[in-house]
């Protein structure tokens, strides 16, 4: 068997790097930027005014109060500006151009509100409520760095400065295929022996999740022949193929027969629940075979899928907070195993370590449970039993 980490490592690698475009601002956000940008002006790009008030100078307002004629008013997006002559107030509204000769604004509430005379009631020093150019972005300095996170301040930012549009790691677009004779699209009644096909549903809404495309092919019944006649016409498409079911050790391992020699490997993973999985390449896209159970495939992708997309589309912090808790009951794992069990952990005020206890048994067809859950608990391999009290790592979803 491979270890979990070796396993994550191949997957990772299989994705390498996202191609990178270039998006409007109304299209990046949740991406990751791909090169530094620079500001095409200085935030601000010239002295305004931090208030509504007066543009003055310091020294004609020193013995306030005082009474000033108003020469000019200067609002918001003004563009001929007057020069503020001795003796004299321009009446100015905030993010307003400051008027040369003025060093200070004195905001109206320090004064009378006067339109053409105003009474200034209190002394203010030079530089007062002055906005100065470029003090948050100088023209021509990076403005935002590769790999930085675009959320509502990044892009606001970037449109601050000028850009309309930004070089990202485009989403990767990713094909998901459930394979299984028994699986059947609700609401279609249910025959005995057939279940209803979720595993597309789980893949698909968490890969989306991270802001990647998602193709759906539902219930690829377990024939070779039309699981290549289904998928290879859509691989083009595609960044990713991953696919659940048919990759085990028994009979109609319609994934394993159809891609083995193809560039895929199948292997196992010294993991439970998701012992089988596979890898690889197929007509030169990459593959990700997970197991068929339910429980198998939201374990797996969170250990393997999830970490290489975002790692593919430039995220840097790629894994789950890990935190450690008390377990409020003994659990058991498979020696040799690195054991994934569905939690529910609560953090305790005060205390270094929280308090966590498992959803469910071990089992991989245990969906319910895993809706129960907001953590993993996970035991390493090196570990076949826990008592009541005992420190755990803990995986927070």
């Amino acid at each position: 068997m491979i270890s979990v980490d070796a396993h994550r490592e191949t997957v990772t690698g299989l994705l390498g790097n996202a191609p990178v475009i270039r998006l409007p601002l109304a299209s990046a956000a949740g991406l990751v930027l791909a090169e530094d940008v620079r500001a095409g002006v200085s935030l601000p790009p010239f002295d305004n005014s931090a208030m509504d008030g007066y543009a003055v100078r310091a020294e004609d307002v020193a013995e306030a109060p005082v009474t000033l004629p108003v020469a000019e008013d200067i609002p918001a997006g003004r563009v001929d500006i007057t020069k503020l002559e001795p003796g004299t107030a321009h009446r100015i509204m905030t993010g307003a151009p400051l008027p040369p000769g003025a060093d200070a604004v004195v905001m109206v509430e320090h004064t009378d509100g006067g339109v053409t005379d105003v009474r200034i009631l209190r002394t203010v020093v030079p530089g007062t409520h002055i906005r100065r150019r470029g003090e948050d972005v100088v023209e021509g300095t990076v403005a935002l760095s590769a790999g930085t996170l675009l959320g509502p301040a990044q892009l606001g930012l970037a449109a601050a400065v000028g850009l309309a549009e930004v070089p990202v790691y485009r989403p990767l677009k990713v094909l998901v295929v459930s394979t299984g004779t028994e699986l059947v699209d609700a609401p279609e009644p249910l025959r005995h022996g057939q279940i209803y096909e979720s595993n597309s549903i789980m893949l698909a809404s968490a890969i989306r999740a991270l802001g990647c495309e998602a193709e759906v092919v539902r219930s690829v019944v377990d024939d070779v022949d039309e699981f290549r006649s289904v998928i290879e016409p859509r691989l083009a498409d595609a960044d990713l193929l991953v696919t659940s079911g048919g990759v085990s050790a028994g009979a109609y391992e319609v994934v394993k027969d159809a891609l083995t020699g193809q560039g895929v490997e199948f292997r196992k993973v010294a993991m439970q629940p998701g012992g089988p999985q596979g890898c690889g390449r197929w007509d030169g896209v990459p593959v990700v075979t997970l197991p068929g159970n339910p429980v198998s495939v939201l374990v797996s992708f969170e250990a393997f899928l999830r970490p290489a997309l975002l790692s593919a589309m430039g995220h840097t912090g790629v894994d789950r907070q890990q935190v450690r808790a008390r377990l409020t009951e003994a659990m058991t794992s498979p020696a040799g195993r690195r054991q994934f069990r569905r939690g529910f952990y609560t953090h305790s005020e005060g205390e270094v370590t929280g308090i966590v206890g498992p959803r469910g048994g071990p089992g991989s067809h245990l969906l319910a449970s895993f809706t129960q859950a907001n953590c993993l608990i996970v035991l390493p391999e090196d570990v076949d039993s826990v008592e009541q009290g005992d420190e755990v790592t803990v995986l927070l979803l």
